[in-house]
């Protein structure tokens, strides 16, 4: 056992400098523990990711009721179907069964 530590402790003498172990801490410090760090940088893009495809699901949902809005200003059959569907209007002397 003890001439393992030894044989241990001249290889770590022989191959592990000053050098060596703060270009390692140095590497850890960007990688892991800095505010800039590869960790942090990819969650920051992945929300960035996120919230552009959150921004482009508003921009279509945008897009879909500006037509809407420009059918139901335009289109009496429109105005008439959206009425019927969501509101469950009906004309006088109609019967309406809704079916769930």
């Amino acid at each position: 056992m003890s001439n393992n530590l030894n044989n241990l402790w001249r290889w770590c003498r022989r191959y592990i400098s000053f050098t060596l172990l703060a270009v390692a801490a140095l590497v850890v410090f960007v990688v892991f523990l800095n505010d800039n760090s590869v960790m942090r940088t990819y969650e920051l893009e992945s929300e960035i990711e996120r919230l552009q495809a959150e921004i482009q699901d508003y921009r279509d949902t945008l897009v879909y009721y500006q037509q809407l809005n420009t059918r139901l200003e335009t289109d009496a059959r429109t105005m008439e179907k959206i009425v019927r569907e969501q509101y469950h209007m009906q004309r006088p002397g109609e019967d309406v069964y809704l079916f769930e």
